[in-house]
């Protein structure tokens, strides 16, 4: 537990999210959630194909890693931090955003805090996101749960 007595959990570790969860790691034990059951793998294993994170500092930090969603109840404080890719036509595919807002909020328990570190359009987080949670958990945004919002932008690759 951090200072505040709040347990981490960051969901997606992409370029965006294990980063975070490295940084939050050195500090204190986090939840690092990730679908993909071969990251989980990999990651456990020491090996980190992004090149976001040097091999020290995610030997270092103190995460367990999992791909069982069940896991993300033990935390109180969630940083979703998954892909925002836009189409050809420049649209934005919000589904992984929806799909781990639907993940979380099937773990939410009141008093938690959500926030959205990926990338998504004015008005999505409270348009399409907290609906989400708010129908998987059976809990009140603002009431129950709060949510924040702390985008990043970046280009994997630059």
């Amino acid at each position: 537990m951090n200072g505040h007595g709040r347990k981490v959990s960051i969901i997606g570790l992409g370029y965006v999210g294990l980063p975070v969860a490295v940084e939050f790691g050195k500090k204190e034990q986090v939840i690092g959630f990730d679908i993909s059951s071969i990251r989980v793998h990999e990651l456990k294993q020491g090996i980190e194909r992004t090149n976001e994170v040097e091999a020290k500092d995610l030997a270092s930090a103190d995460i367990i890693f999992t791909c069982d969603a069940g896991d993300l109840k033990r935390a109180d404080f969630h940083i979703i931090a998954v892909p925002t890719p836009v189409n050809n036509a420049k649209q934005p595919d919000l589904s992984p955003v929806i799909s781990a807002s639907r993940t979380v909020g099937q773990q939410l328990k009141k008093g938690d805090i959500v926030v959205y570190e990926s990338t998504v359009y004015p008005g999505a987080t409270e348009e399409e996101c907290i609906p989400v949670l708010e129908e998987e958990s059976g809990l009140i945004w603002g009431t129950d749960f709060n949510v924040g919002y702390s985008p990043e932008r970046i280009n994997p690759g630059d």
